[in-house]
């Protein structure tokens, strides 16, 4: 049998990270199976072990592939946007992109423990709150209180989105998160 290409390949890996992403969201990772995520991309367990190793390596993928979105979605809603608004503009995306589809079970939920706090952390510090970190500088925070201010607000923001994720249907809550998030953001930026 001739070896598949590396286009065939590729898009062998990204239909079991895509069906993997749906069954991580719609299971949890203690419930999902390789074996049902191979059957349902169509493929066999090997074909799975093959690109990603082991279920906690297809669980990293994922997770890395969710957080990317997220990144690339704050990154989309400030490109031009300058100072204070930035950060604003960056936060709602955030808030709007983990609570997207699978995001929010998979970054937020599953990703601490299954991931371990230090590569949960690290994910996080490469994406969104690199981000979030030049929404702080651009609105003027000083340096010296960058640092917390990243951690307070990414914590917040975290636990905003768990909140709103568990009202995923609820617009008056999805309002609700936004008012808030623009309180603390107001508190943020009217103290500098």
């Amino acid at each position: 049998m001739p070896r598949a290409s590396a286009a065939d390949a590729a898009a062998t890996a990204r239909r079991i990270l895509d069906t993997a992403t749906a069954h991580f969201a719609a299971h949890g990772y203690a419930a999902a199976s390789v074996d049902d995520i191979a059957r349902a991309a169509g493929v066999t367990r090997g074909a799975v072990y093959h690109h990603y190793d082991s279920k906690p390596g297809l669980f990293a993928a994922v997770a890395a592939a969710a957080q990317e979105r997220v990144a690339a979605a704050i990154a989309t809603a400030t490109r031009d946007t300058p100072g204070p608004a930035a950060l604003r503009d960056g936060s709602h995306a955030f808030l709007d992109a983990i609570t997207a589809g699978t995001a929010a079970r998979v970054l937020l939920v599953d990703g601490p423990s299954v991931l371990g706090w230090e590569q949960w952390r690290r994910l996080d510090a490469e994406g969104p709150e690199q981000e979030l970190r030049a929404g702080l500088r651009e609105a003027g925070v000083p340096s010296a209180q960058v640092d917390a201010l990243t951690a307070a607000l990414s914590g917040a923001m975290n636990e905003l989105a768990l909140w709103l994720a568990a009202r995923p249907d609820d617009t008056a809550a999805r309002r609700q998160a936004h008012r808030a998030l623009d309180r603390l953001l107001d508190a943020v930026t009217s103290a500098h």
